[in-house]
């Protein structure tokens, strides 16, 4: 028996750090787009938009270091607006996006996401649709572990994501992700 659970997960960052481009590349797989692009321009998030969400994809451009600036700003807005029932903040991961055009670049992201509660991180394309499966599964695993009412199922061969089948692809840069 398949089992469908639906999570709210937050997509944010800066503008132009390609948010929408990876909703598209993982979430808009038929014309309708459950998401609501744009919302930066607005400063600080409202509430609403938070209320109710069980994780987030922190984004940032890797060709421009100002949007890396601004990370604790959005993981800050974030905490502030939204925890799960048990007060713990919800699981954010940390996508470095754009690394086509530059290349592995990050490895001092694995302390800066330990030092300031990220679950984990990923160097992501939207352009080459790189990792952006993988950060998507490391993200739904933390959701999983802190869901309070117990899985029918909990076969990690059985989870489909988004129309994706399940892949034997290591998550290197997520902390205690299941290795599928």
């Amino acid at each position: 028996m398949q089992q469908e659970l639906l999570f709210k997960v937050l997509v944010i960052g800066d503008l132009g750090v390609g948010k929408t481009s990876i909703i598209k590349r993982y979430v808009c797989v038929s014309d309708g787009c459950p998401c609501v692009p744009g919302q930066e321009r607005y400063g600080n998030m409202t509430r609403v938009y938070y209320r109710e969400a069980v994780g987030a994809l922190v984004v940032f451009d890797v060709t421009r270091a100002s949007t890396f600036d601004a990370v604790l700003k959005w993981k800050d807005d974030l905490d502030s607006k939204v925890t799960l029932n048990h007060g713990r903040p919800v699981p954010a991961v940390l996508l470095a996006n754009k690394s086509d055009q530059l290349g592995s670049q990050q490895p001092q992201l694995d302390s800066f996401c330990r030092e300031n509660g990220f679950v984990g991180w990923f160097e992501t394309s939207a352009k080459e649709n790189a990792n952006i499966e993988e950060a998507a599964r490391c993200l739904v695993e933390h959701i999983l572990n802190n869901e309070e009412r117990p899985m029918i199922e909990r076969d990690p061969s059985s989870l489909v994501l988004s129309g994706y089948t399940n892949t034997t692809k290591d998550h290197l840069n997520c902390s205690s992700c299941v290795k599928w």
